[in-house]
C-alpha cells in the first residue's frame, strides 16, 4: 500500500530513530552532551539550544547527518506499518511463492549433499584443526582441501528455467501473439525507468560533463579536469559529508581517494567496536566449521583463483 507523503515522512523518521537508538553512535552523542554540561557556554536558562549548537560546532551533527544518510540508503520507502518485513523485502506476493519453493529445492540438494557425502551441516572443530586455521589465516588460497566431491547446489539452467516460469497472476497477456511475447524468455511485467527517468539518473554521464578516466571526448585536456577533480574531491573528504561524497564519485573516483571515499559514503569507520566485532565473528569461524564454507571455497577457487594480476584478494575473499 501506497503512504501518503507526509505520513510517509514521519514513518521513516520514526524507523530511522528507532534503527539508530541501539546505535554507538547514539551512547557518543549523550556522552559528548553529557560532557559539555562542564562548559562555561553552556547556560542553564538555554540548555537545550546550547548543546545543539556544540554538537553543531563539535562536527558531531555531521556524524548524525550521515548515519541517517546512510540508513535512508540501505532501507526500501515506507511501507504500510502493518506491513509485515516479507512484504518489505519483496512486495510481489507471487515472487515470495516462487523465492520459497526455490530456497526448499536448494535445501532438499544441501541436505541430500550432506547424507551422500556423510558430512554434518555444521560442526565444531577440533583443538587441533582450530589451531591450524588460526596459522593459516592469512593464507587460505594456497592450502587447497580437497573439494572433488562437493558439487554445485544448483545447475544455472535450473535457476532460469524456474526466472522463465515466472508469471505475474494479475497480468492478462493473452493467447494473442504480440511483440510482447517475444521480448525475451523472462516475461516477468517490472516496473521499470522509462528514457527520461534513466536520463535524469545518469545525467553525470552525458557527453558535455567530465568523466575521470574517459579522456575521448576533450573538450577539456584530460589533466585539467583530473586535477581539478581530485582537488574538489579533497574538499569532499575534508568535509566528511556522506551526501556530497556520493554525489562526488558519480563522476569517477580517483584511485589514491577511493579507499576513504567510499568508507565516507558508506559510513564505515574503524572503531574499536567494530574491530572488536570483526574478531568475534573471526572466533566464531575458527571454532565452527561449516558445510557451506567448503561450497564458497570452491566458488572462489573456480571464479577468483590467485592471479597476481588481476585478483590478489583471494585470501581475503575466502576470510569474509
Amino acid at each position: 500500500a501506497m503512504v501518503d507523503p507526509d505520513r510517509g515522512l514521519s514513518l521513516t523518521i520514526a524507523r530511522v530513530v528507532q534503527r539508530l537508538q541501539g546505535s554507538s553512535l547514539h551512547s557518543q552523542l549523550e556522552r559528548q552532551a553529557r560532557v559539555s554540561l562542564h562548559k562555561p557556554e553552556i547556560k542553564l536558562e538555554s540548555l537545550k539550544e546550547d548543546i545543539k549548537d556544540f554538537l553543531k560546532t563539535s562536527g558531531w551533527e555531521k556524524k548524525l547527518q550521515n548515519a541517517v544518510y546512510s540508513e535512508l540508503n540501505v532501507f526500501p520507502s515506507p511501507c504500510h506499518p502493518a506491513a509485515p518485513p516479507e512484504h518489505i523485502k519483496e512486495p510481489l506476493a507471487y515472487m515470495r511463492k516462487a523465492q520459497g519453493s526455490w530456497e526448499k529445492r536448494i535445501l532438499k540438494s544441501l541436505n541430500s549433499m550432506c547424507t551422500e557425502l556423510n558430512i554434518p551441516l555444521a560442526q565444531k572443530r577440533p583443538a587441533n584443526e582450530q589451531k591450524e586455521l588460526l596459522n593459516k589465516w592469512n593464507e587460505m588460497g594456497t592450502d587447497e582441501p580437497d573439494l572433488s566431491l562437493f558439487r554445485p547446489v544448483y545447475a544455472p539452467k535450473d535457476f532460469l528455467e524456474v526466472l522463465m516460469n515466472l508469471r505475474n497472476p494479475n497480468y492478462e497477456n493473452g493467447e494473442q501473439p504480440s511483440f510482447r511475447n517475444h521480448l525475451g524468455l523472462i516475461q516477468v511485467p517490472l516496473k521499470v525507468k522509462d528514457i527520461p527517468e534513466l536520463k535524469e539518473d545518469f545525467s553525470e554521464l552525458g557527453l558535455n560533463i567530465g568523466q575521470l578516466g574517459i579522456d575521448d571526448s576533450a573538450q577539456v585536456p584530460p589533466e585539467f579536469f583530473e586535477n581539478e577533480h581530485v582537488r574538489v574531491g579533497q574538499k569532499v573528504l575534508a568535509e566528511q559529508d556522506s551526501a556530497a561524497a556520493q554525489q562526488y564519485v558519480r563522476q569517477g573516483c580517483p584511485t589514491a581517494l577511493r579507499a576513504d571515499l567510499w568508507a565516507l559514503i558508506l559510513n564505515i569507520s574503524n572503531q574499536p567496536e567494530d574491530i572488536l566485532y570483526y574478531e568475534q565473528l573471526k572466533s566464531n569461524v575458527i571454532q565452527h566449521n561449516l558445510l557451506v564454507d567448503s561450497l564458497i571455497y570452491k566458488d572462489v577457487k573456480l571464479t577468483a583463483s590467485n592471479d597476481d594480476y588481476y585478483f590478489v584478494f583471494e585470501d581475503y575473499l575466502y576470510q569474509v
